[in-house]
């Protein structure tokens, strides 16, 4: 069986990160599947999704490393195609990836004590943003 559901978010700039653990777990319940695998994905190419510790020192921690290593900057080929200012964005969602895959286990999400899933904004700009969330199983 599979169901489906959309979150829908809006964001802050580059950094700006939100716990979507309830939504995701929620949307299991809604399925009412037990066993099986839930994959969320950002549709988009500038923000990502993962499993962190959502605790305030990783939630500055992360963008400023991803910020350290690719760094806002004119001088990304990117920039030369299209002036946005959002190539660093690019390179910061593909590189943590735009989407999570969890296994489902007596109908919850099989996520550790410590592990919530996120979404981070990579773009320099406010958005709107969809998630999808795709439940497999029986």
């Amino acid at each position: 069986m599979i169901h489906q559901e959309q979150i829908e978010l809006s964001t802050n700039k580059n950094g700006d990160m939100h716990d979507l653990t309830k939504e995701v777990d929620a949307a299991v319940k809604q399925s009412g599947m037990k066993t099986g695998i839930a994959h969320i994905f950002n549709i988009g190419s500038t923000a990502s999704i993962g499993a962190i510790e959502f605790e305030p020192g990783l939630q500055q921690d992360l963008p400023k490393t991803l910020n350290k290593l690719m760094p806002p900057s004119r001088e990304y080929g990117h920039e030369q195609t299209w002036h946005d200012g959002n190539g660093h964005s690019h390179l910061q969602a593909t590189t943590l990836g735009p989407s999570l895959t969890v296994p489902v286990r007596n109908g919850k999400l099989e996520l550790g004590t410590w592990q919530q899933i996120f979404h981070l904004e990579c773009d320099i700009k406010l958005r709107q943003r969809c998630i999808m969330v795709t439940i497999y199983g029986e």
